[in-house]
């Protein structure tokens, strides 16, 4: 049975393009550390073998939990398939490929990702604060320079990696979700977590009620594993 005095450990995996950057206000108690994206290896590397390498940061007897944001869900569920100890929260994630919503799906369908650029939002910020519900002021300053700063060959390979994300056999996890998310809105299934008025960037702008949760996640999960259902 697993110590029910050792300190919580969180491993953190951002957003698409994102990095340590929008963690920086959530207070977790406990061991954090934020796992950096790693370059695809080729264009269509295949998902699992990327969640295979960033696995390797993350110890295989270790009980810990993998909190992803946005495609960083995907990719921590893809890791929980080798780290059998570890639980999995999603913020402002999808559990499974069938939960994409419509205007996604739409998208994968008719493969208009390979034709618009993925550095588009630098060129249309205001557009992009609307659909991931940044605030002005610090968070579009941050928003921004996320955006700046995205490298188009990796934000290729992640978009094609969660269209062609094939979820079968995933393991549970703890879904936290903002009632104002376009991009992941909340569905007709059950959310474990709902946060009144939180938008995609709500790990930002939200922290202290998404801190709150995943602290009271590791604390109720101490001794037992979750039982989502």
């Amino acid at each position: 049975m697993p110590d029910a005095t050792a300190e919580p450990r969180f491993y953190l995996i951002p957003g698409l393009g994102a990095d340590e950057r929008i963690f920086s206000r959530l207070t977790l108690r406990g061991r954090v550390r934020v796992l950096p994206w790693l370059p695809p290896l080729d264009p269509d590397e295949p998902l699992p073998a990327y969640a295979a390498r960033m696995a390797e940061q993350v110890p295989l007897d270790e009980r810990c939990w993998l909190v992803g944001v946005s495609f960083g869900g995907t990719v921590a569920l893809e890791i929980a398939r080798l780290r059998p100890l570890a639980l999995v929260a999603l913020v402002s994630s999808i559990p499974e490929a069938g939960a994409l919503p419509p205007l996604l799906r739409f998208v994968r369908a008719t493969g208009a990702q390979h034709w618009v650029p993925p550095q588009v939002l630098k060129w249309f910020p205001r557009v992009g604060q609307w659909y991931f519900g940044v605030n002005d002021g610090e968070e579009y300053a941050l928003f921004k320079q996320i955006l700046r700063e995205q490298e188009p060959r990796y934000t290729r390979w992640a978009i094609r990696s969660l269209f062609r994300w094939d979820s079968r056999g995933v393991g549970p996890c703890v879904q936290i979700l903002g009632t104002r998310d376009r991009i992941f809105p909340p569905g007709p299934s059950k959310v474990e977590y709902l946060i009144e008025g939180g938008t995609h960037f709500m790990v930002y702008s939200h922290a202290a009620e998404v801190s709150r949760i995943l602290n009271q996640l590791a604390a109720d999960f101490a001794t037992e594993p979750p039982v989502v259902p």
